[in-house]
C-alpha cells in the first residue's frame, strides 16, 4: 500500500509550532506518512514540504488582508491545485480561519476528510461560521475547555485535547543563567517586549512599545528591556523599528521562553503569546490595536467581554487589557509601573496567573491529537 499523505496548513507562527509537534507526533505513530502544505521552519524541519511560507500570508486585523490578498488568493489556488493533483487522505487545517474555512469547503468537495485543529474563535465572533464548520469539517479538536460544549452543543464532532503549549512552555536556564546569557544586569527591573508574530501587527504595536519604555526609562531606574522574535519575522525588520528609538533593547532570535521567564513585568500583544506568559506566571500588560476600520467592524461582531485568551480562560479581569485608543504609551508605560513598583499587584497576578494551567487539561496534546488524525487517515 502507498504512503498515506496528508495535507496541513497553518497560516501564523503559533500554528507552525503547533503544527511541527503534530507531525513529529503522526510520524512516531506511522514513520511513512507524506506531508505537504503551508506553514514556517517548524513544520519543515518536521518534514512537510512546504507550498508557501506562513510568514508570507500572516495578517491582523480586517482591512490587512487587503495588502496580501493577491498573495493568499495565488497560495489557495495552489493549495485547491495540489487538493486535485495529489488527493491527500487527510487535510488538517490549523487555526487561521479565513483562509482554512475555504479550503475545507474545497476539501470535501473532493470526499477527502478534514481535521481542523486549533479552533476558530467563533465563540468570540461571527457566530455564524459555525454552520460551515458542521458542513465542512470531520473532526473539530480543541484545546480550551469551554470550546468542547460549544461545539458539541453546534451538532459537530469534537474532541478537548488540552493546550499544546503545556508540552511547550519551559525554561532552559536558571535566572543566572539567562540574565547571563542575554546580558542583563541583575540588579535592574526587566521588561520584556512581544510585540507579535505578524509583521503588520508588528508595525503597529512595536512603535507605541518602544514609546511606552521611552516613558519607563524617565521613572525607573536601573531599567532594561529584552525582546524575543519569533520565527516568522526577519530580524531586519525589527532591528530597523529599534533604531528610530532612543531605548536600548536587547534583542534575542529562538528562545521565547527563557526571555520571557527573566522578566519582572511583560508588555504582550493579544494572542498566544499572552498565554505562554500566563504559563510562565509572569505579570503582564494586554495590547491590542488594528486600523480604525477593522476595529469599528469587529467590534461589531465581537460578544466576549475580554480579547486576551488569559483573561477568557480565567473568566474575569486577571491582566490588564488596552484595545485600541487605550493603547497608547503612557497607559502602557503606567500599567507597567504599577506592576514593577508594587509588589503586591504583582504577586495577586502571578496567583491568579498560576490558576490558569491548572484549567488548560494536561499534557500530550500533539499525541493525542495525532492519535485522532492517523484514527481518521486508516479507518
Amino acid at each position: 500500500m502507498s504512503a498515506q499523505k496528508v495535507m496541513i496548513v497553518a497560516g501564523e507562527a503559533s500554528g507552525d509550532l503547533h503544527g511541527g509537534n503534530l507531525v513529529r507526533a503522526m510520524r512516531r505513530i506511522d514513520p511513512d506518512l507524506r506531508f505537504s502544505g503551508v506553514g514556517g521552519k517548524n513544520m519543515r524541519e518536521a518534514g512537510v514540504v512546504l507550498l508557501a511560507e506562513a510568514a508570507d500570508m500572516a495578517v491582523v486585523g480586517l482591512t490587512e488582508v487587503i495588502f496580501k490578498l493577491g498573495m493568499i488568493l495565488r497560495v489557495m489556488s495552489r493549495l485547491k491545485a495540489s487538493l486535485k493533483k495529489d488527493q491527500p487522505d487527510l487535510v488538517i487545517l490549523i487555526d487561521y480561519p479565513d483562509f482554512n474555512l475555504p479550503l475545507a469547503r474545497a476539501a470535501r468537495k473532493r470526499g477527502i476528510k478534514v481535521l481542523y485543529y486549533i479552533s476558530p474563535q467563533v465563540w468570540a465572533w461571527r457566530k455564524g461560521r459555525i454552520e460551515t464548520i458542521r458542513k465542512s469539517v470531520d473532526r473539530m479538536v480543541v484545546i480550551l475547555p469551554f470550546e468542547e460544549k460549544f461545539y458539541r452543543d453546534a451538532g459537530v464532532d469534537v474532541t478537548f485535547v488540552g493546550h499544546p503549549l503545556l508540552d511547550e512552555v519551559r525554561k532552559k536556564y536558571t535566572q543566572p543563567e539567562a540574565l547571563k546569557r542575554f546580558g542583563l544586569q541583575e540588579e535592574a527591573i526587566t521588561v520584556a517586549v512581544l510585540p507579535g508574530s505578524r509583521r503588520s501587527e508588528v508595525a503597529v504595536l512595536l512603535p507605541e512599545m518602544l514609546r511606552a519604555c521611552r516613558i519607563l526609562t524617565e521613572k525607573i531606574s536601573p531599567l532594561q528591556f529584552i525582546l524575543p522574535i519569533a520565527g516568522t519575522l526577519d530580524p531586519t525588520f525589527i532591528r530597523d523599528i529599534l533604531r528610530q528609538f532612543p531605548v536600548r533593547v536587547n534583542v534575542i532570535p529562538d528562545e521565547i521562553y527563557d526571555v520571557i521567564a527573566v522578566a519582572d513585568a511583560a508588555i504582550v500583544a493579544s494572542g498566544t503569546a499572552t498565554l505562554e506568559t500566563a504559563l510562565l506566571e509572569i505579570p503582564m500588560v494586554v495590547v491590542y490595536k488594528v486600523s480604525g476600520v477593522s476595529y469599528a467592524i469587529g467590534r461589531r461582531f465581537i460578544c466576549v467581554d475580554h480579547i486576551s485568551l488569559v483573561n477568557l480562560i480565567a473568566g474575569r479581569a486577571v491582566v490588564p487589557e488596552l484595545i485600541q485608543a487605550e493603547a497608547t504609551p503612557e497607559r502602557i508605560a503606567a500599567e507597567v509601573r504599577e506592576i514593577v513598583t508594587r509588589r503586591g499587584k504583582a504577586r495577586e497576578m502571578k496567583s491568579a496567573l498560576a490558576e490558569i494551567r491548572g484549567k488548560l487539561g494536561t499534557p500530550g496534546a500533539s499525541q493525542r491529537t495525532a492519535r485522532i488524525a492517523c484514527d481518521m487517515l486508516f479507518n
